[in-house]
Order: structure tokens, then C-alpha cells, then sequence
């Protein structure tokens, strides 16, 4: 019989409630990796009377102590308008602005320039132990995008380390052209039809949607395209600070009345934190009985969002402390780098998520581990669904941090990226 294949054994590492997939009442754990899996979790005991370490097998690699969670979701990221500032310019604080600085580049787009910015963020994010990440690409009519045909060829280059969705980015009021919105749905269904539906991968329907005269008929021709189509669905919606926007009630209320079977997410909803109490609330109680998810993109909203002539009091982050009160899953990811939206920031999703934390006052800290994790990874339909538990995918990140405090600073994030049980 030959030998066992030598494992990677963590011991005391830190496994947050919020992403375990298991039930213990330690708070340190050691945990064995073998043949890509995890395959034992024990908590802690003194090393004296420890006996896990007698389990692993000869040659196996010990790494000690740290924080310890599943590879990292990005839900809402942007790789084909990435790495442009420079040419673009910063739209320092004006979302239309940005629409138009953005819109002026595209044009000049070309399929190996968009080929070498997309693979720019791809290595970011894998490098910084990303497992999966979704990507808006703009769309603004029937004709499918430069960018499609390149993401679609790295998305397969990438397949064994990322797993990719995107979505196609359109104007809400497009789809007032009937023929128009039918052929882009058609194209995004072929898009779809080619991922590998299986692992993960997929291509999504989406809408830019805030203060649209007319909103609800033209959400309804979104909803009816998707249905007819088998398609899940990703909106950037209500993106802004104006109170009476109602782009996110309008979708949750279309969901539950027309009984939509496949996944909503929905992206930015900043002025719901601008909204009385209670409508928020009832907005919120909507979006969990139509079953949405709902994603905080912190960088790039408190850029865009406030005043920019005064300290900016309002800020862009949607209500994710009363969404987790009732239940609702939220996360929180990158969103732009470096382009006309965003001068900044890279495609290391533990930043964002540490600055969500702070400027959204989420605590405690390590209970919000699961918006960069589980929680995207549900909302993306992966086939694992980022709990750590025995028998799970060995994919993971291990924090210098010691305790929940330490999740936020510099050192703490410092990492170990572990890929089939491996170490990068």
C-alpha cells in the first residue's frame, strides 16, 4: 500500500462562527488538509495533551495560529473598464460624470487593450485569494461588447483558479426597445449557454436602474427576458442619495408578484440608507421574501456619494446592519479600480471589506467575514458554498490576525493563500 500524500495541518487557527459549516462552542481550531479537502477540524487542546498532530501524516507542512476563512467572493467588480485613470481622468464625486468620462474611453477600447486590463485584475484578485468574482460588462444595445468575446476567452484560461460570472450592464430605459432589449436578452442567453454552468460560471441579465420615468414597465420587460430565458438577474440600482428613489421596492414587489424563480442581486442601493426608518425596513422585508441579494460596494460610493465642497455627511453605504437584523444576506465587494468612477484601490477584496466595516460600523468584526465569503458565494449559485466544515473544498485564506481587532489593520490581513490544499 502506498503512503498517504503528505497534508497541511493549521493548528490553533481562529474559524469564525459566521463562516463555519460546522457546529462547536471552541473558538480555535486545528484543522488538516489532505488531497485538496479539508479532511479533519479539532479544537484546539494544549499542546501536551494535543493529539491531532499524532494524525498527520509523515512529511506534513505545520503552519500555526492566525484566522482562518474560506477563499474570497468578489460580487460586483468591473474588469473591462479597470486601469484607465490615467487616460480618463477622476470624476471626483459626479456618478455622471463618470458615466460620461467612461463612456468617451469606451470608444477607443480595443479588444487586446481591454485583454491586458482584464488580466491585470484577474492576477490581482487571485493573488490576493479570490476563488470566484462576478463582472458588469458594459452593454449599451443589442450588439454584444468588445469586451464579452475577451472576457469569455479569459474565463476559460482562468477556469481552474477563478470562477467568472458576468453580467451585461445596460440602461434601464434600452429596454423600451422591444426588439433591441429581445436580441441583447438572446445574446446574453447564448453567452450563457457556453459557460460551464456546472462549476459556477455563468452570464447574467442587468440594468442600470435610478429615477427611470416609467420604471416599472421597462423592469417588467427586464424580468420577462430573464424568465423567458432561464436567466438570473444583477441590477446597479438606486445609486445615488435622492430618498424617493424606488428602483429597489419597484424590483422586489415585481419578484414576488410574478413568482421569479431564478436570483436577484442588487448593487450600490445607496439611498436606502437615506430613507425614512421604516420605508427602508419595509423595502428590506420586500427584498427577503422575494429571496435578493442585496451587495455594498463601500470604496466607490463614498468616492461618488456627498459633497465634495464640505466634509461629505451622507455616505453611500446602503443599510447593511438592519438588512443582517431581518435575515437578509448581504455582502460587500470591490467594485471599480482605478477608472473614471474609482482613481483607486486594487482588487484586494479584504480592503474594501475592512473599509465597510469601518465606515459602516459593523461589529463584531469577524461576523461580517461572511459578506466576502459565503455570503457571495451563495449568491452566485457556486457549488461550495464557502463554510468551512470537514469535507470542504481546501480553498482558503489564512489572516495573521489573532483576534477580530486585528482583522482591520495592515498586518493583520497579511496572508497565506491555500489553493487544493496548497500553499501559493
Amino acid at each position: 500500500m502506498s503512503a498517504a500524500a503528505p497534508s497541511l495541518v493549521l493548528r490553533n487557527v481562529a474559524i469564525a462562527p459566521s463562516v463555519r459549516g460546522f457546529d462547536a462552542t471552541a473558538g480555535r481550531f486545528d484543522v488538516h488538509i489532505q488531497n485538496h479537502t479539508v479532511c479533519k477540524i479539532f479544537p484546539t487542546r494544549p499542546v501536551l495533551e494535543n493529539t491531532a498532530n499524532s494524525d498527520a501524516n509523515p512529511g506534513s507542512v505545520f503552519i500555526q495560529n492566525g484566522t482562518l476563512l474560506p477563499a474570497l467572493v468578489d460580487l460586483h467588480v468591473h474588469i473591462d473598464k479597470t486601469f484607465v485613470v490615467d487616460e480618463t481622468g477622476p470624476c471626483e464625486g459626479d456618478l455622471l460624470a463618470g458615466i460620461g468620462l467612461m463612456a468617451q474611453h469606451r470608444s477607443q477600447w480595443s479588444a487586446a487593450h481591454i485583454h491586458t486590463r482584464m488580466e491585470r485584475a484577474l492576477q490581482q484578485a487571485y493573488g490576493h485569494g479570490t476563488r470566484a468574482l462576478r463582472t458588469h460588462l458594459d452593454w449599451m444595445d443589442a450588439t454584444p461588447p468588445k469586451a464579452l468575446a475577451v472576457w469569455e476567452a479569459l474565463r476559460n484560461t482562468w477556469r481552474d483558479r477563478l470562477t467568472q460570472q458576468a453580467v451585461s450592464l445596460t440602461p434601464l430605459d434600452y429596454f423600451d426597445d422591444v426588439a433591441g432589449s429581445a436580441a441583447l436578452a438572446q445574446h446574453v442567453a447564448d453567452a450563457n449557454q457556453r459557460c460551464d454552468t456546472t462549476s459556477g460560471e455563468a452570464v447574467l441579465l442587468g440594468a442600470f436602474v435610478y429615477r427611470n420615468t416609467g420604471m416599472e414597465p421597462k423592469l417588467q420587460r427586464v424580468f420577462d427576458l430573464a424568465s423567458l430565458h432561464g436567466l438570473n438577474l444583477d441590477f446597479h440600482v438606486d445609486e445615488g442619495l435622492d430618498p424617493d428613489a424606488c428602483g429597489l421596492r419597484t424590483i422586489a414587489r415585481l419578484a414576488l408578484r410574478q413568482q421569479f424563480k431564478g436570483r436577484i442581486t442588487c448593487g450600490h442601493v445607496c439611498s436606502l440608507a437615506m430613507q425614512p426608518l421604516d420605508e427602508a425596513l419595509e423595502t428590506l422585508q420586500l427584498c427577503k421574501e422575494a429571496q435578493m441579494d442585496l451587495v455594498s460596494l463601500p470604496s466607490t460610493n463614498l468616492y461618488l456619494q456627498g459633497a465634495w465642497d464640505q466634509t461629505p455627511v451622507p455616505r453611500g453605504i446602503t443599510r447593511l446592519t438592519e438588512a443582517n437584523a431581518i435575515g437578509l444576506k448581504t455582502s460587500i465587494a470591490t467594485d471599480n479600480v482605478a477608472d473614471g468612477f474609482f482613481p483607486y484601490g486594487s482588487y484586494d477584496l479584504l480592503d474594501n471589506w475592512a473599509l465597510g466595516v469601518q465606515a459602516a460600523h459593523l461589529s463584531p468584526a469577524d461576523a461580517w467575514l461572511a459578506a466576502a465569503t459565503t455570503h457571495p458565494a451563495q449568491a452566485m449559485g457556486l457549488p461550495w458554498n464557502g463554510k468551512i466544515a470537514e469535507g470542504c473544498p481546501a480553498d482558503l485564506v489564512l489572516l495573521n490576525a489573532q483576534s477580530p481587532f486585528e482583522l482591520i489593520s495592515p498586518q493583520g490581513r497579511q496572508r497565506r493563500i491555500i489553493r487544493a490544499g496548497k500553499l501559493l
